[in-house]
Formats: C-alpha cells, sequence, structure tokens
C-alpha cells in the first residue's frame, strides 16, 4: 500500500504559478491626448492666429477711427458704417459682386457639368482631351487676363470690322454695359476646369449597373440624366455651387487685367473697392467695408449649410 508520503514523493513538481515576466510597456492612461497632436496643432493655431486672426482684428478696430494708414488718428464710432450705406459707389460694387458671382456661377457649373459628361463617356482619346481642358486651371489668372484683353481689344474688333459685326467692332472692355460680360467669360474659362474634376468624380462614383437598369426599362438619355445622374451628384453640385459662389465673391485679379475696375466703376468689385483703401488714403473706411462685407459672406455660408442640411445632402 503507498503512502503519502510516497506519492507526495513520487508527483512532479507542481509548475509555477509566478506569470513570466513580459517586456514592460509603457500604457497611456484612457483619454489621455498625445503630445504629438500639440506639436501638429499648436504652430498652426499660432501661425492663423498671428496671420489672420490679429490683422483681422487690428482692421475691426481701425474701422472705428479715421485712420488714413497714415499719421494719426482718433476714434469716430460708427461713423464709417453709417457712411457707407450712404455711398452710391459702394453700393455699385456691391451690386455687380452679387450679380457677377451668381451669373458666373450658374454659367460655370453649367459648362462644367456638360464637359464633364462629355469627357465621362466612352470616346477616343479620352485621357488627352482631359489634359487639354484642364489647362486653364494651371495658368495665371492675371496673365489670362491681360491675353483676354489684347483679344478683345485688338484682335476681336478687327475681325468684327473685317466681318461686318458693327456691335463688335470696338472693344468690349470699353462698353460700360457689356464689359462685365466679357469678365464673366473670362472667369468661366478659367474655374470651367476646376469644377469639371469635381464633376468627373461624381459621374464615375455612379455605379453602371444603374444606367443598365435604366435602359431595359427604355429610359432615354435626357431622361436618365434628369432621374438618375442629377439626383445621385447633387452633393457635387452642392460643392460647386458653394465654392464657386464664395470664390467668385472675392473676384479680383482678372477685373484688374482686364477693366480695372472700368469703364468709369462699372465694373468695379467689392474686393477692389477694399484693397483701394491700402493706398487712397481712406483705411478705415474700407477696412469698415470689409467688416460689413465678411459679415455678409458668413451669412450666405451659413443660409449655404442651413439649406444643405435641410436637403440632408451628403458631402
Amino acid at each position: 500500500m503507498t503512502t503519502t508520503s510516497e506519492t507526495a514523493q513520487a508527483a512532479p513538481p507542481a509548475a509555477s504559478t509566478v506569470p513570466p515576466k513580459t517586456p514592460r510597456r509603457s500604457v497611456r492612461a484612457k483619454g489621455r491626448i498625445d503630445p504629438a497632436y500639440y506639436w501638429m496643432v499648436v504652430p498652426v493655431l499660432a501661425l492663423f492666429a498671428f496671420f489672420i486672426t490679429l490683422p483681422a482684428l487690428v482692421g475691426v478696430f481701425f474701422s472705428l477711427t479715421n485712420y488714413a494708414g497714415y499719421g494719426d488718428w482718433k476714434f469716430i464710432g460708427l461713423s464709417n458704417y453709417v457712411n457707407i450705406f450712404k455711398d452710391p459707389a459702394i453700393l455699385q460694387s456691391y451690386i455687380f459682386t452679387f450679380v457677377f458671382a451668381l451669373t458666373t456661377t450658374v454659367v460655370v457649373n453649367i459648362v462644367a457639368l456638360a464637359i464633364a459628361l462629355g469627357l465621362n463617356a466612352k470616346i477616343k482619346w479620352r485621357t488627352g482631351i482631359r489634359t487639354v481642358f484642364f489647362i486653364p486651371m494651371v495658368l495665371s489668372a492675371l496673365v489670362v487676363s491681360f491675353v483676354f484683353n489684347y483679344l478683345f481689344s485688338n484682335t476681336l474688333p478687327v475681325l468684327a470690322d473685317r466681318f461686318g459685326v458693327t456691335p463688335l467692332a470696338t472693344s468690349i472692355l470699353a462698353n460700360e454695359n457689356y464689359a462685365w460680360l466679357a469678365i464673366v467669360l473670362v472667369t468661366v474659362w478659367q474655374a470651367a476646369p476646376g469644377a469639371t474634376i469635381i464633376y468627373l468624380a461624381g459621374l464615375q462614383s455612379v455605379p453602371a449597373e444603374v444606367y443598365e437598369a435604366a435602359d431595359l426599362d427604355g429610359a432615354g438619355s435626357f431622361r436618365q440624366f434628369r432621374s438618375l445622374t442629377l439626383p445621385l451628384i447633387l452633393g457635387y453640385l452642392v460643392i460647386n455651387v458653394i465654392l464657386g459662389f464664395k470664390g467668385f465673391l472675392g473676384t479680383y485679379e482678372i477685373i484688374v487685367g482686364l477693366t480695372g475696375g472700368g469703364p468709369g466703376m462699372a465694373t468695379q468689385s467689392v474686393a477692389m473697392r477694399i484693397f483701394s483703401g491700402f493706398t487712397g488714403g481712406d483705411y478705415s473706411y474700407q477696412m469698415a467695408n470689409a467688416v460689413i462685407y465678411f459679415l455678409i459672406t458668413l451669412l450666405i455660408s451659413v443660409i449655404q449649410l442651413r439649406l444643405i442640411q435641410r436637403r440632408g445632402v451628403s458631402l
């Protein structure tokens, strides 16, 4: 008979209950932010505050003074803001800017969508044609405007006179009623490629099976565009409208190169008016104009965002 002591001696030694040592790792406390985040974000915020926020606050401050851009100044309260609403030249610049921005936004999106539909089709040499269409967006707006200035002032009148087109025999840029159309044309020529890229991205995201099913149901090209393509790329349309309208509100270079704000003040935008304050001796007056323009632009942006949220468009 085996005794208890013999059984204890025959049993193998029990395994150690102490867990093996593992390399020590620094466990970050839950909710603690990585210091690398601060190293990346804080410098950007500091630069933004120094180059954007601080100058804006300085401009708001001087808008309450009679500062001419040099010399002494004193506080005059809201006088600059009151005078702006009584200034017909300022009101004219606002009317021109908004009419131009609205017209150009509509034309750019129509042209860009038409080009995108053509470039998205199965055509020969599609890649090469896309490259040609996208060249205008990489050119300087000022250089483009000077080139078109020469064409409108010299080449076009000569051709119009030769073919008997009397209304175009003189430079369109010298006509107060039609000079803004030249600005719209040049702006559309340069801005359409950027909008086309966004529309192409939207068109290529639409599954081909959708159009195959529409073909089987007997839907024509226009019906497919109205009922399928347009609703499916609505988010891209909204992006183009928002970016385009806000960008055209600040138009400057093309107007400078084409008309310089003329003839007279017929094509002077708000941005040109504000910039004139740096050299025209009405610095504080145009700073008040800039503040008002900023608030109007901010209001338009909020309205656009509300409309997007109400329609449930996913950007």
